[in-house]
């Protein structure tokens, strides 16, 4: 079983390099890096966003509460590493989270052309809730509503 812990600052340079593993197969598709690719992961760590699972790091997932719900924000594992549930038990992390927090619902968003994860997400309960343009992306939003048991 993997352990998901919370990031420390040795991991960013981990968190960087599966960040840019992960989406890398995407640039041709979006025509630009996708937003993870840039992200700020020194300000998520700042912010107690940013957890990490497996060490070193095998992936990663930066989430937080926003209103009523919890916003996944990002998650990614290491090429070498997919396929052993890492990135589901990240997803699974930040929904006890948000349950332990009082939260309603995890929310998030996919580029439109990431096509495996519009196939994913619903096959992991969210429900898609919208489609805009945003800082020059398409993206798909999400919405899983989470029971309090």
């Amino acid at each position: 079983m993997t352990v998901i812990r919370p990031a420390e600052a040795k991991d960013l340079v981990r968190v960087r390099s599966i960040a840019r593993a992960a989406y890398a197969r995407y640039v041709p598709r979006i025509g630009r890096e996708p937003a993870p690719m840039v992200a700020d992961f020194a300000a998520a760590l700042a912010a107690g966003q940013l957890w990490v699972a497996g060490e070193p790091a095998e992936g990663y997932v930066v989430a937080y509460p926003r209103g009523d719900h919890w916003h996944l924000e990002n998650v990614a594992v290491d090429p070498v590493a997919q396929g052993r549930g890492i990135g589901r038990a990240l997803a699974a992390h930040v929904e006890a989270l948000a349950r332990g927090a009082g939260a309603a619902a995890i929310e998030l968003y996919t580029n439109a052309k990431m096509t495996e994860n519009l196939r994913l997400y619903p096959r992991l309960g969210y429900t898609e809730t919208g489609r805009r343009t945003e800082d020059g992306f398409d993206r798909v939003f999400f919405r899983k509503p989470l029971s309090s048991g």
